[in-house]
């Protein structure tokens, strides 16, 4: 939090360190300027070793884009590995731990709209967006579906050029994420996200990344807190260690996979030629119907 004084600086004095083209300033940590291809992250050097926790990200997303014309965002980590650059919103893909997302940018619709595909209401998302991910080093985010495969949980924020502050809260408590957002100036939190049967090991970091490429915006931390939370446990709870995180009932869906947008005539199609093969087969059991009501008359007579 400011005044950020010996932030990144290689002295003990400090616990946080800079990678990329991250910017310290009186006011803000810019992670990325609005410029094309730039990659930034601040990442903690002391290890988390609470059990539940909380943790609250004063940020601002803006720059010169209009509506979905930026991107792409930012990311929020409790990660097994620091400091390492990848193409998660500037991290690592197949990490250990949690990220979340805050996604400026719908590659997936753009894609599909390219494509000259339109989407049904019950998959469309609007962006901005916020989803979380779960991983224990063996899914892939795929940043051309906004990571939809592999979200346990999200929400619409609407976070780019306000005028006032806006704030996420990630709260972990007894196996239990919670994700909330104030955005509206309100000085109120809303619900984003609630999943229970979220296990996360002790000792993972905390961090935040981003990157730009063609599209751009600012993406400033103002501050990161993390608070501990003090809950009653059970003897078991006490004894539980985890190791690996996991999402309890969690699996990737086929649909969410392999989903194709379906136009409106598509659609009529299938249910066009649906009605057809109903009634077909109809008019085939009334004739085999008949043929065996007179088949049977013959008999009796």
């Amino acid at each position: 939090m400011k005044p950020y004084q010996g932030l990144g600086a290689s002295s003990s004095g400090t616990h946080w360190d800079l990678h990329g083209n991250t910017m310290v300033t009186t006011h803000f940590v810019r992670l990325t300027p609005d410029l094309q291809s730039k990659q930034g992250a601040i990442w903690n050097r002391v290890a988390c070793l609470l059990r539940d926790w909380e943790v609250q990200v004063h940020f601002k997303i803006h720059g010169q884009g209009k509506k979905n014309l930026n991107g792409d965002g930012f990311a929020i980590w409790y990660t097994k590995d620091r400091m390492q650059p990848g193409a998660v919103f500037g991290s690592k893909d197949l990490f250990f731990g949690l990220g979340l997302f805050i996604d400026t940018y719908p590659n997936e619709e753009k894609q599909h709209e390219t494509k000259k595909r339109r989407y049904t209401p019950s998959n469309q998302r609007v962006f901005p967006y916020i989803s979380a991910m779960v991983n224990n080093g063996s899914l892939s985010y795929d940043h051309s579906r906004d990571g939809r495969p592999t979200a346990i949980g999200g929400c619409t924020a609407l976070v780019r050029n306000l005028n006032h502050d806006t704030f996420v809260v990630i709260r972990y408590l007894k196996r239990r994420l919670t994700v909330m957002v104030d955005i509206d100036g309100k000085n109120e939190w809303k619900d984003c996200i609630d999943i229970p049967g979220v296990k996360l090991p002790m000792g993972y970091y905390f961090g935040a990344s981003s990157a730009t490429g063609d599209l751009t915006d600012n993406h400033d931390i103002i501050s990161l807190k993390v608070y501990q939370l003090t809950v009653e446990r059970t003897p078991e709870e006490e004894d539980e260690e985890v190791l690996i995180p996991s999402v309890a009932n969690f699996g990737l869906r086929a649909d969410d996979l392999d989903y194709e947008p379906m136009s409106g005539v598509t659609l009529f199609f299938i249910i066009f030629f649906s009605l057809i093969g109903v009634m077909v087969l109809a008019v085939i059991g009334i004739i085999i119907f008949q043929k065996w009501h007179d088949q049977s008359r013959k008999r009796f007579y």
